[in-house]
């Protein structure tokens, strides 16, 4: 079937785009010898799996349940890093995955029998902070802003805990380029630099947050500098992506089901923000529409309108504030239209909820020739079984 005649609300997967981003992130293995593992938490889509496998390395995961997905579906390299693990989970984890990555030297130390326990060896890691922020826009994914919880600053690192581990693991960026990884690794080199020399430590992750396969990434600069620190170091390097892998690859298709004129025109849709791309609320940001474009462009400005209409995108949800965005389009939206917004691949299917009984919207996959397969429908049962 065509996008088109899928019953909404639904995901689509864009096989034919995140085939294009699973090129570019392969070329960077190549041209580098570096490790890129799929963040999890970003895109768990595990259909496509098999096609992601082909390209990267593996996958890296933030709990017990995404370590086990990575390992079933996808089998190759499987890391793990959590502000904190549970007991009864830390046996499974340390059979399942090749790196294990840990927050604190009290957890470290806490599991670190359990690990040395196993026949198969489990390479140990531990998340620094670097104490150098470079978010500008969104505060709350800056994990080396004041009182931050992430990570182990260069203060709090001994002998104890650096004899016992074979990597270093940060994550500071946030759909960023590679200029700030570049301010990143000088913080990094300065505090730790002495660190990653000694001739046991084998690796570092440099985390997640690399816009990769965005528009206007400098790649020649990434290269660069992974080049600098596996030669300068003598170490593997690992990147840890999400967005990257389906950045733009994917869409959410809604049908308007009602006008409300209240001084506003507003869609009522049967897609929400609050149950369906909850980043939209969180981060905020306003998704990409095809066929129409948002009312006030980056800078806040709101363009001359002639022969166009406005619209606010709401939801069918009792949130007032579930409000997608407003939007310019070049015709009128009748009751019964169908919206596709974009980049609806990334924090949406590993977000999603069921808020108001608000059904789950289905999962399909489109091909490079656009024919779409259902992948996976959701029904009252989903939503009845996640409440008792």
């Amino acid at each position: 079937m065509k996008i088109c005649e899928i019953e909404t609300p639904a995901y689509i997967i864009d096989e034919k785009k995140l085939r294009e981003n699973l090129e570019i992130l392969h070329s960077v293995e190549e041209r580098t010898g570096a490790k890129i593992l799929l963040a999890q938490k970003c895109f768990s889509g595990f259909c496509e799996y098999p096609l992601i496998g082909k390209y990267i390395s593996g996958t890296t995961a933030s709990g017990l349940f995404e370590a086990r997905l990575g390992k079933e579906e996808m089998g190759k390299e499987n890391h793990i890093f959590s502000p904190a693990y549970r007991e009864k989970d830390m046996e499974e984890i340390a059979e399942i995955c090749d790196h294990v990555i840990f927050n604190s030297a009290r957890q470290l130390k806490k599991f670190l029998p359990i690990l040395r326990g196993k026949e198969h060896h489990v390479s140990v890691g531990i998340r620094i902070n670097p104490e150098c922020s470079t978010q500008k826009d969104h505060a709350i994914y800056d994990p080396c802003a004041p009182g931050s919880r992430m990570g182990v600053k260069a203060s709090g690192l001994d002998d104890e805990i650096l004899n016992e581990i074979e990597g270093i693991h940060f994550h500071t960026l946030c759909e960023q380029n590679s200029d700030d990884l570049e301010i990143t690794l000088r913080a990094v080199e300065e505090k730790f630099g002495r660190y990653l020399r000694l001739p046991h430590i084998k690796w570092l992750n440099m985390g997640g947050g690399h816009h990769i396969t965005r528009d206007g990434y400098d790649l020649e600069k990434l290269c660069g500098l992974i080049l600098h620190m596996k030669n300068t170091y003598d170490l593997d390097v690992y990147l840890e992506p999400g967005e990257a892998v389906a950045l733009d690859a994917g869409y959410l298709a809604a049908t308007v089901l009602d006008i409300v004129k209240n001084g506003t025109e507003t869609l009522i849709l049967d897609a929400s923000a609050a149950c369906h791309m909850p980043d939209v609320l969180e981060m905020p940001y306003q998704p990409p529409l095809k066929g129409a474009r948002r009312l006030c462009d980056a800078a806040g400005e709101i363009p001359e309108m002639k022969d166009t209409y406005v619209y606010r995108i709401s939801s069918n949800t009792c949130l007032a504030g579930d409000i997608i965005g407003d939007y310019v389009f070049d015709s009128e939206v009748r009751i019964g239209d169908r919206l596709y917004f974009q980049d609806m691949a990334i924090y949406t299917m590993v977000k999603n909820n069921t808020f108001n009984g608000i059904p789950l919207p289905s999962i399909a996959a489109m091909d490079e020739d656009g024919e779409v397969r259902l992948v996976r429908e959701f029904s009252y049962e989903d939503f009845k079984r996640r409440l008792s």
